[in-house]
């Protein structure tokens, strides 16, 4: 194996397939410059299986689905973030492989029925969520599939072992490579499948504005607003324009957008990679009483042909500098003429670099742990092709 920053090569050691395949990865998705033992454990052991119709839940860019396509009868790919969806359509279509690619949160509206599932849960996945992943597998496989699940002591071994046997009553380990173990389980006659996520409703109360937010674990500040956003809206708030356009990127579960569309009449979109992160924001409108546009796209990619009056954001500054350029960049493209841009970070980070595409930078607030800046391009956007 070899790696070249976003680009990493496998040789093949088998005669079906091409002699190398080939991977794009990206800042934001798992292990972007190396193989994940997981994956590669679980694409050596099916290649030994006949999978027939093959379901990868939770993807990553493709790896499993993409080594075991030669062998497969069918194949499909999901993904909660919408990065890694398309990285997934990318490296299939690259290697030859015809897949179908998911963007969803859970399976349970998939259509059909599979004879195989091959999960290696991601991580940084909450337990339960990855519990959940396993049950609604489950629930898609033909009686009779099987499930297998690659996991160390560190990704929750122990804890998938016991989902699955809750579920299918026997599991068997298939295989073994240091720390990592494959678990099977084969669907029973019927399954309904437990619920392990239970979504948690926040109520936080704003410069006077009652919201009613929903969130699951995994999405960021799950159990209450954090200082951050909370310094955002009390020092941007009161200035948001009462029409036009107002964009919430990176929306996690909403708070921004909910709370922008509480206080104006303007049309309000919210956007985020992640698909269980918009669900939680559809929610949280509604149980707020208030309407919004949502969007699951990777950074600026799903509102790329519109323009906005004002553009608000608590970046998700741990994703790295690569994640922050393209999408300070994109919201300097979707910006209204005298659109402004009004951001928080915590006051430990330099965010400069980022700031180029804009006119002017000026400081707004300062809180115990937080600083809200704004930006603006007098220029405003340009249009993408």
């Amino acid at each position: 194996m070899t790696t070249g920053g976003e680009a990493l090569r496998l040789r093949s050691r088998v005669p079906d397939g091409p002699d190398v395949y080939r991977f794009e990865a990206a800042a934001g998705v798992v292990s972007p410059d190396s193989f994940r033992r997981a994956e590669l454990l679980l694409a050596e052991h099916l290649w030994e299986e006949s999978p027939g119709r093959l379901l990868c839940p939770e993807a990553n860019y493709g790896v499993v689905a993409t080594l075991s396509g030669e062998r497969a009868d069918a194949v499909r790919m999901t993904e909660s973030s919408a990065r890694a969806a398309r990285l997934c359509r990318r490296n299939a279509r690259r290697n030859g492989v015809e897949a179908d690619v998911t963007l969803a949160a859970d399976l349970s509206g998939l259509p059909d029925r599979w004879d195989t599932v091959a999960y290696a849960p991601k991580p940084y996945t909450p337990l339960a969520i990855g519990a959940q992943h396993v049950a609604n597998a489950l629930a898609v496989l033909r009686p009779g599939g099987r499930l297998f699940l690659a996991a160390s002591k560190r990704t929750g071994l122990a804890r998938y072992e016991r989902v699955l046997a809750e579920c299918c009553g026997d599991v068997e380990r298939v295989a073994d490579a240091g720390d990592w173990r494959i678990l099977r389980g084969r669907r029973p006659a019927s399954v309904d499948p437990p619920e392990y996520v239970t979504p948690r409703t926040l109520r936080p109360t704003v410069n006077g504005v009652d919201l009613e937010l929903v969130t699951v674990p995994g999405v960021f500040a799950a159990s209450g607003l954090d200082g951050g956003t909370r310094l955002l809206l009390e020092t941007v708030g009161p200035s948001l324009p009462t029409d036009g356009r107002i964009l919430d990127v990176c929306c996690g579960y909403g708070a921004i957008g909910a709370y922008a569309a509480a206080v104006s009449n303007a049309a309000v979109h919210l956007s985020d990679d992640c698909r269980f992160a918009t669900r939680c924001a559809e929610r949280g409108l509604r149980e707020t009483g208030v309407d919004g546009t949502v969007v699951t796209a990777d950074c600026l990619r799903g509102v790329s042909d519109r323009r906005f009056d004002v553009v608000l954001a608590n970046p998700p500054t741990h994703a790295g500098d690569s994640v922050l350029s393209t999408l300070f960049s994109g919201v300097a493209d979707v910006l209204a003429p005298d659109g402004r841009f009004a951001f928080v970070h915590h006051r430990a980070l330099d965010l400069r670099d980022h700031l180029e595409p804009f006119d002017s930078i000026e400081r707004l607030a300062t809180g115990a742990e937080h600083v809200v800046f704004e930006a603006t391009r007098r220029a405003g956007g340009r249009l993408r092709p």
